[in-house]
């Protein structure tokens, strides 16, 4: 297939790329390469990206098939309507992995037009490049941060999404809403995968574990929120990759079943899907840290903090839809993912 990967530059796009391209298809990777966090890092990971491709590195991450598939990497931003329908209509996808979004809960407190024009506007963009070019599944990312005010765990995607509590997770329910709009008047195959605390080799900067591990071994103190005591479905980033891969293999379609007298959340009669993908084995954050602890070999300096605004104590996934509708089940346990990260990290930054 010829796949589009938006975010191609990004931890979890450049890792699909890198899956993709192992299987024998063909991708075209898109990304603003912006300032959110160090470019320089982008710029590795699209390197590696383009040495695979070219058969000048082995992938480190997964198994390759005798035929790589091709890489083409374009520099544009995601919420321009020219250039994303010229490319749609030049470059003929067969499949697009929406991953481009300005992320974070907490940069959305200071910077929320960020999040409306990349998340919504941006989003609008791929639907419309969908919806006029005969692409056979949208496959997009959301997040658990859609679940908000709800408590009530593990969480389905039959619970109530209603009750945001930072903008962030508001603009990737939007998402969902709106690929179900589009699913329902035009027949477009889309599916809303709800990421769960990703981590892992290639990981951003602004992250807990990327945040934890520069400073423990520059012997700097961390902030810990919550006083340490959030509980996490940690994910690592490789299952998260071949669980998008597994889903995009496999189109959401009308659900039979699907009753407009008692509509269920995560399904619909129109070609329209939400899952999550998660662990499934939440972890306090100080057990977290204690494994990160191991791997360095270096005590952490905490300093304790309270709870930060936008944030969510919890998150626990169920992944059940996603096992039924591919048959993968992400399975990386923490201390396995944060040994990879460290040894990436160290061999990384020497």
């Amino acid at each position: 297939m010829k796949i589009l990967v938006t975010g191609a530059a990004g931890f979890i796009g450049s890792h699909v790329c890198h899956f993709l391209l192992a299987r024998g298809d063909d991708v075209v990777g898109l990304d603003n390469l912006n300032t959110y966090y160090d470019v320089s890092l982008k710029h590795a990971r699209l390197d590696q990206i383009k040495l695979f491709a070219a058969g000048k590195l082995a992938d480190p991450w997964f198994p390759s098939n005798d035929k790589v598939g091709t890489f083409k990497f374009i520099k544009e931003d995601i919420s321009n309507r020219e250039a994303i329908a010229d490319l749609f209509a030049t470059e003929g996808f067969d499949g697009v992995v929406h991953l481009a979004a300005q992320a974070g809960v907490r940069h959305s407190l200071d910077a929320p037009f960020d999040y409306v024009d990349s998340n919504v506007t941006g989003f609008l963009t791929m639907l419309e490049g969908c919806r006029h070019n005969g692409i056979q599944h949208l496959v997009y990312a959301s997040t658990s941060s859609v679940y908000g005010a709800n408590t009530n765990m593990p969480f389905t995607v039959n619970n109530p999404a209603d009750h945001q509590v930072a903008l962030y997770g508001a603009t990737k329910r939007a998402n969902e809403l709106m690929a179900h709009s589009y699913s329902h008047l035009f027949n477009i195959p889309t599916t809303g995968l709800r990421f769960f605390t990703v981590y892992g080799p290639w990981g951003r900067p602004d992250m807990a574990l990327f945040l934890f591990t520069k400073a423990i071994l520059a012997g700097e103190p961390i902030n810990v929120f919550n006083n340490g005591h959030h509980i996490r479905d940690f994910t690592f980033v490789h299952d998260i990759v071949r669980g998008v891969v597994a889903v995009l293999d496999n189109p959401a379609t009308p659900d039979p079943k699907w009753d407009s007298n008692a509509p269920a959340s995560a399904s619909s009669k129109a070609p329209w899907r939400v899952h999550n993908i998660g662990n499934g084995q939440p972890v306090e954050l100080l057990r977290y840290i204690e494994v990160l602890e191991d791997c360095l070999g270096k005590k952490a300096i905490m300093t304790m903090k309270p709870m930060q605004p936008g944030d969510v104590p919890d998150t626990s996934a169920s992944v059940e839809t996603l096992v039924n509708a591919t048959g993968y089940k992400p399975e990386t346990l923490v201390g396995e993912g944060i040994e990879r990260f460290v040894k990436w990290y160290r061999g990384y930054y020497r």
